[in-house]
């Protein structure tokens, strides 16, 4: 358990350049950035992004790309903010690290080694730089334009509950996996706001540190105005409302709306406590939605996971939390259950099942892991007429009758005690929302709506005549 500390061998830092009329400081600067001294080992890219330049810079860039392999340039051709220009730099960003470079001169670029600091000691995956820590160097700027950056940065705590200092900061840093995991939707200067609230809920582990600054005037060239401060305040309310936080590719991050229906996990988590021993292994873990609830007073919790961001959310989430162990585990492989012979009083397969291509082998894996007598908890989805874009959406491959769950478990070699339907209610939504209307996810606000009235429903959910949403079973190792 941890993370993964110095980082060694040969890296790479990707330096993502968003470029708009730069034409008076756009060579100084990208001189600068390639000059600039880095840690030991580490090689740089610069990915520049022409944001549709039509004062002569991009024939200035086109002359640099062409002098130097360590350039890569792409044109937009329509401008479309620094967000866009961004985003397009994420997608062709080739290295460990990426960081955010602006073409003028307000930021030094001899301070990426300060920036750069905390990421290879394995700390943080996010650094952001703070003009308003103890730097070196400063310009003094107009008072009114330093209090609207940091109302903006004291708003962006409120709803993200960081405690930054510079939200507003050009100078972030991040693992490129990270980042590439997460999708940016700004197109202007909203990119700020809208990947700071969506770091705090991806729970990524923020350093700050110190950096020099050379703001310009608008005189000078600075772009952002007023009314960007005004979209930032709608930016982070829409961000905080919404958790848009993981790319298309990533299906299983619908799991992450669960986050948002706390009245439902405990719903799940009354159920699932009562037959819990005091060691548990618990596989296909996700976030740790359930984890965190669950593993109150274990003497031991395994939580394992095949998927690199969710094993990472993992670390991150129980770091210091000592009767926690986090483990990386495919499930569908029977011989990385090999390190664990009869240890567990209770064995968890949540929500995995439907995404495996072979069911009864993962129960048969994880048959070994269990104590005589002790017990494995399976929690499926219900009904295979369901079955639609909700379910592809979240890389389900079927959905699981209670014939079909009963026959994998006594075929995997346990003793059934009891079956449970789960979330009648639910299963109406499923219906509208994954057959009917074909979409790919459930409305936010249908979820909260639903989440608020969860006291209703599980206390009606026997007496409904339809079939629930999920299937739990609770067998035995005899």
């Amino acid at each position: 358990m941890g993370v993964k500390p110095n980082y060694t061998g040969d890296l790479r830092l990707s330096i993502l350049i968003p470029v708009y009329n730069e034409r008076t400081v756009v060579e100084r600067s990208l001189a600068l950035v390639l000059a600039a001294p880095l840690p030991e080992n580490m090689e740089r890219e610069l990915v520049i992004i022409d944001d549709c330049s039509t004062d002569g810079t991009s024939e200035i860039l086109k002359r640099l790309a062409a002098q130097d392999p360590r350039i890569s340039l792409y044109r937009h051709e329509v401008n479309k903010g620094k967000g866009s220009a961004v985003r397009t730099a994420i997608e062709k960003a080739t290295g460990d690290f990426c960081l955010v470079q602006d073409a003028d001169l307000e930021y030094d670029p001899s301070e990426y080694v300060k920036l750069l600091r905390p990421l290879l000691d394995g700390r943080a995956d996010a650094v952001f730089g703070s003009r308003y820590l103890a730097g070196e160097q400063t310009r003094v700027l107009p008072f009114w334009h330093s209090m609207i950056n940091k109302f903006l940065t004291i708003v962006s705590n409120m709803f993200s509950n960081l405690n930054v200092t510079d939200m507003e900061t050009c100078y972030k840093v991040f693992r490129t996996d990270l980042l590439k995991s997460i999708p940016i939707r700004s197109d202007r200067f909203g990119f700020e706001p809208e990947i700071t609230m969506k770091t705090s809920k991806r729970k990524l582990r923020v350093y700050e540190v110190p950096i020099s600054y050379h703001g310009r005037t608008y005189e000078e060239g600075k772009k952002i105005g007023w009314k960007d401060g005004v979209k930032a305040l709608g930016v982070i309310l829409y961000f905080w409302l919404v958790d848009d936080l993981y790319v298309a590719s990533y299906g299983r991050g619908l799991l992450n709306s669960l986050t948002g229906t706390p009245q439902y996990l405990s719903w799940i988590t009354r159920l699932l406590r009562p037959s819990l021993g005091d060691t548990v292994l618990e596989i296909g873990a996700g976030l740790g939605n359930l984890t965190g609830r669950l593993m109150a007073k274990k003497i031991s919790y395994v939580a394992a996971e095949k998927d690199p961001l969710y094993l990472h959310a993992l670390r991150n989430r129980f770091l210091r939390t000592p009767s926690v162990t986090v483990c990386q585990l495919d499930p569908e492989n029977p011989a990385e259950y090999s390190r664990w012979a009869s240890e567990f009083d209770t064995a968890l397969c949540l929500n995995l099942l439907e995404t495996v291509k072979d069911p009864v082998s993962v129960l048969k894996s994880l048959h070994g892991c269990v104590k005589p007598g002790g017990n494995v908890i399976v929690l499926v989805p219900q009904g295979k007429r369901l079955f639609g874009s909700l379910d592809r959406a979240m890389g389900h491959q079927q959905r699981f009758s209670v014939k079909e769950l009963t026959d994998m478990i006594a075929a995997a070699g346990y003793r059934l005690e009891r079956v449970h339907q789960l979330n009648k209610v639910g299963a109406v939504s499923w219906l509208i929302y994954g057959k009917l209307l074909g979409r790919k996810r459930i409305a936010k606000v249908a979820l909260k709506l639903f989440d608020k009235t969860v006291w209703i429903w599980r206390r009606i959910d026997g007496i409904l005549p339809w079939r629930g949403l999920s299937l739990v079973a609770i067998a035995r190792r005899d």
